[in-house]
């Protein structure tokens, strides 16, 4: 697979939670980095998705996460 080089400038206060991270994990900073990203990007979809679909869902009565829990239970 071929993989892309992006390059971060990190503020000078994360570097070394990155560094402490590679440390304790024994992972790569690549991988770290990658992972967080992945996370990230993943939780900023899921945001959109839930801002465009929250009109509908309170429209039908669903107004917290516990009303569509009752429902699939």
């Amino acid at each position: 697979m071929k993989r892309d080089v992006v390059t971060v400038r990190l503020d000078s206060d994360l570097k070394p939670l990155l560094e402490k991270a590679v440390r304790r994990s024994g992972r790569t900073r690549s991988e770290i980095v990658r992972e967080a990203l992945r996370r990230h990007l993943l939780i900023l979809q899921f945001e959109q998705i839930r801002n465009r679909v929250m009109p509908l869902a309170e429209a039908r009565g669903y107004l917290i996460d516990e009303d569509i829990f009752k429902d699939v239970s």
